[in-house]
């Protein structure tokens, strides 16, 4: 006894001495140090506890090392930030002469954070239960209710309340004692000393925050790197899923509701009573705009979808739309499908261009619901309706996926596969990543496995090399404008590497099974003296592959129609909450267009514009497609007009805050 005595106590000094040395090696930022190495160890002793608790789903990744590297680099991240303001005041306060209070307020720092670092990790495994994702936005939104959320708990999850509090609160005061004890070993150096090494740990820890050398810093989205939603966020930690979704909610207020009320029934009965929607079966009372869907043509097998998002290709660059003799591929591939002359864009961002296309979802004041929280799961898109029928589905970029939050929108929401810079070797590579022949390029290879493997399978893939500054290879092209880095040669260049692509398409055995949409996602850039500039929202549209019988669609078509048209040319009838117009049997009718513009919504129906503003009320416009003029007078649209617009507007933002648009379970 009186040996192993003898021995702890060695050990215990060893370990005394080995701590005084690191905290003096350290002097003022010593507590900062251990901030990180103990927030580390907390973290990563929780995720691989979960990882271990949800091995089926881990396993089944494949990229288990994978997971446990990104997460580190993931806890790193927010542990930056929690290092960001003691870093801040180190130069005030981590003097000699401040030295207890700089000890005291580093102590508490350290200890908050910690605690929350730790209560949020212990909080997540009955949140993943409940919802198979790390806590998000609904964690902070129950505690709007605390009554509620308090009587919840209490009677379903009492075991599991009383020991995290009480383990939160014992491992709080553990947490306290430890490092205010190690705190009275700091050495406070002299002023100089600790000014000199200030701007080293600003710089270590700003690397540390960035967490790339790339284009963009690190977002939560780069970390969701497999098709399993609950495995992508086993790959962060929850106090940065919850610190994102608190950031999240503070860009959403600006909702429909700015225009003004409608009530429920109505908003409901408007869309619904759309020519294209009014004799649909809608098949839930939970999910209002849930409908069945009959394809025009019934296939033995369904065809292949290859949606082809061109980045700012508007009107404003297309020769027989009214704009510049840039485009002379599209112009030739025009006249083998089906053409959209009077196709709109719903707003002004890739993202907004996305979430038409790819969801069929309208558009909203507030940010697309690509960037959204609630959207992040089970939100329908075509992929996840693609994904119940038996496609594989992927999305391919040049660039980096994780900007703009698509990798995390896209795999949280069908796609199964994510192709980026990362899995190219870009022969060209600009600010943006990979140019558009080298995108191509990856996309030919890709589509050809795909085809190999015999799925019917859906691939998105989103140019990037139209896009400011402009970059791309040397003598492709000739040149439009005597200098080089311009829109106008940028989309030159575009349209050659898309031209190559389908030319390269059509020799391939999957054309004559495989429906393309080549589509912009906007236009370059959205300026006009109108209240809204609704000539820069014209867009080229073409569908073309597989029997498509080439046909010029002059009707006003909105992005969110391409959907239904896409699903009712491959063959595929489903069930979907889209409300767009199936082209595919009704090309004639007269259409309408959604616009979202800053803050104003425009409702395009013929040459009539009913213009939505906040606080205002609604206006008439007048819009020359020929000229692009939108003439504004003092007439106000008619009841009904206003009511239409309000309804289309607000319907977006209903079913997105009560998560409405999905799938049946």
């Amino acid at each position: 006894m009186l040996n192993e005595s003898r021995a702890d106590a060695l050990i215990s000094g060893r370990q005394a001495v080995t701590v005084a040395r690191l905290t003096r090696w350290m002097g003022p930022y010593a507590t900062l140090l251990q901030l990180l190495v103990l927030g580390l160890l907390a973290l990563s002793i929780s995720r691989i506890g979960l990882l271990l608790w949800q091995w089926d789903r881990v396993e089944a990744t494949g990229i288990l090392g994978r997971i446990i590297v990104q997460g580190v680099r993931a806890d790193l991240i927010l542990l930056g930030y929690l290092l960001v303001i003691p870093l801040v005041l180190a130069p005030l306060f981590a003097h000699q002469k401040t030295a207890t209070f700089w000890k005291l307020f580093t102590t508490v720092w350290a200890t908050i954070s910690l605690v929350f670092i730790v209560f949020m990790e212990l909080s997540t495994p009955q949140f993943v239960m409940q919802f198979d994702v790390r806590p998000n936005r609904l964690f902070v939104e129950y505690l709007s209710y605390p009554a509620e959320v308090i009587a919840t708990l209490w009677n379903g999850f009492r075991v599991a309340v009383i020991l995290g509090l009480c383990g939160t609160t014992l491992i709080s005061i553990v947490l306290f004692k430890v490092l205010y004890s190690a705190s009275k070993l700091t050495v406070m150096w002299p002023s100089t000393r600790m000014l000199l090494v200030w701007p080293l740990l600003v710089l270590i820890v700003f690397v540390q925050i960035r967490s790339t050398t790339a284009h963009r810093p690190a977002n939560t989205a780069l970390f969701a790197i497999t098709g399993d939603s609950m495995v992508n966020s086993l790959v962060i930690n929850s106090p940065w899923s919850v610190i994102e979704a608190i950031h999240s909610m503070g860009k959403e207020a600006n909702s429909s509701e700015i225009y003004g009320a409608l009530p429920r029934e109505t908003v409901l009965a408007s869309v619904k009573s759309a020519p294209w929607l009014k004799d649909l079966k809608f098949t839930s009372t939970d999910l209002p705009t849930l409908h069945h869907q009959q394809a025009s043509t019934m296939r033995s097998r369904p065809y292949n979808l290859v949606i082809v998002l061109e980045e700012s290709l508007g009107a404003t660059f297309v020769e027989s739309l009214g704009g510049l003799p840039v485009t002379p591929e599209l112009e030739k591939l025009k006249h083998e499908g089906w053409w959209f002359e009077q196709l709109y864009a719903t707003g002004t961002r890739s993202v907004r261009g996305i979430e038409a296309v790819v969801a069929g979802f309208p558009p909203t004041p507030a940010r697309s619901v690509v960037k959204l929280s609630l959207a992040q799961q089970n939100f329908y898109t075509l992929a996840l309706g693609l994904g119940k029928q038996g496609f594989h589905t992927e999305f391919v970029y040049g660039g980096e996926a994780h900007f703009d939050n698509m990798r995390g929108f896209f795999t949280g929401n069908g796609f199964q596969k994510v192709v980026d810079r990362r899995d190219m070797k870009p022969v060209f590579e600009g600010s943006w990543g990979a140019s558009d022949e080298d995108l191509f390029n990856k996309s030919l290879e890709r589509l050809s496995t795909l085809h190999a493997e015999g799925k019917p399978f859906f691939s998105l893939i989103f140019s990037s090399s139209n896009h400011e500054p402009f970059e791309f290879p040397d003598g492709r092209i000739k040149l439009h404008d005597p200098t080089k880095q311009t829109v106008n040669n940028a989309v030159k260049y575009a349209d050659f590497a898309l031209g190559k692509f389908i030319a390269e398409a059509k020799k391939q055995p999957y054309w004559k099974d495989t429906i393309f949409l080549i589509v912009a996602d906007h236009d370059n850039r959205v300026y006009g003296n109108s209240l809204v500039p609704i000539k820069k929202f014209h867009i080229p549209g073409l569908i073309i592959g597989a029997d498509i019988t080439p046909k010029r669609i002059k009707s006003i078509a909105s992005q969110v129609d391409l959907g239904p048209t896409l699903l009712s040319l491959l063959g595929v009838s489903s069930e979907h909450p889209m409300i767009g117009r199936d082209f595919a049997k009704d090309s004639i009718t007269p259409g309408r267009a959604l616009i979202q513009f800053d803050n104003y919504f425009a409702w395009l129906e013929g040459s009539s514009a009913t213009i939505l503003r906040p606080g205002g009320v609604p206006l008439l416009g007048e819009y020359d497609a020929a000229t692009g003029g939108l003439a504004i007078g003092t007439q106000q649209p008619s009841p009904e007009q206003a009511q239409t617009a309000m309804a289309h507007v607000i319907l977006p933002s209903l079913l997105y805050r009560e998560q409405r648009y999905r799938l049946q379970k």
